[in-house]
């Protein structure tokens, strides 16, 4: 038995999968820093998309579609769980969210990204950086994001998406999670197989 603390909440399990473990220590981690800093995924969807309504759909991955991920993101990828928001205004959806946990040097950072209904990016939100704000880029630095998809675009610092000088390690992660976020919308909702 394993128990897990984070944001006040108190987590139980009998658990054997190292990767399901991993994902709810994630969620954990996630809904802490999430509530901490006020933003929770969901009220930034709202914001970014007024009037809508949001709905968390979780996925379990095969071993074939996490390959396809890692193949179409060249991330480093393991996950079997996955969970993607689903934006939708008058029962049009307006926009897939995907939330990703890393590390950037040796802190933890959420990043919020959203995408088109054909595969776009639309929106790449910060929200909780564990790193000094130095080491943030700036906000219009995220706009260079919108409009990028797997399809015609590299997704690459230096070459689509300019390096931030100062935030180089920054700018290069949430570079490569744009490209998983893009990959994971692909092989669960774009058809991609």
């Amino acid at each position: 038995m394993e128990r897990v603390e984070g944001g006040g909440i108190i987590l139980e399990k009998i658990v054997e999968d190292k990767m399901l473990k991993r994902f709810l220590i994630l969620i954990l981690i996630a809904a802490s820093f999430s509530y901490a800093s006020g933003k929770k995924p969901e009220d930034v969807l709202i914001r970014i998309y007024p009037g809508s309504t949001v709905e968390v759909k979780n996925f379990t991955l095969s071993p074939q579609q996490v390959e396809k991920i890692r193949q179409l993101s060249k991330v480093k990828f393991d996950s079997r769980l996955v969970s993607l928001y689903i934006v939708k205004k008058d029962g049009k959806i307006l926009a897939y969210g995907y939330v990703d946990v890393h590390t950037v040097r040796t802190k933890p950072e959420i990043v919020l990204y959203t995408i088109t209904p054909d595969g776009k990016l639309d929106v790449v939100e910060v929200l909780y950086f564990g790193e000094p704000l130095e080491y943030l880029p700036e906000e219009n630095w995220f706009k260079n994001f919108k409009g990028k998809s797997l399809d015609k675009d590299s997704i690459k610092t230096r070459s689509d998406i300019p390096n931030v000088s100062g935030a180089t390690l920054t700018s290069k992660a949430i570079t490569d999670y744009a490209r998983l976020a893009l990959a994971i919308w692909k092989v669960l909702v774009g058809g991609e197989k």
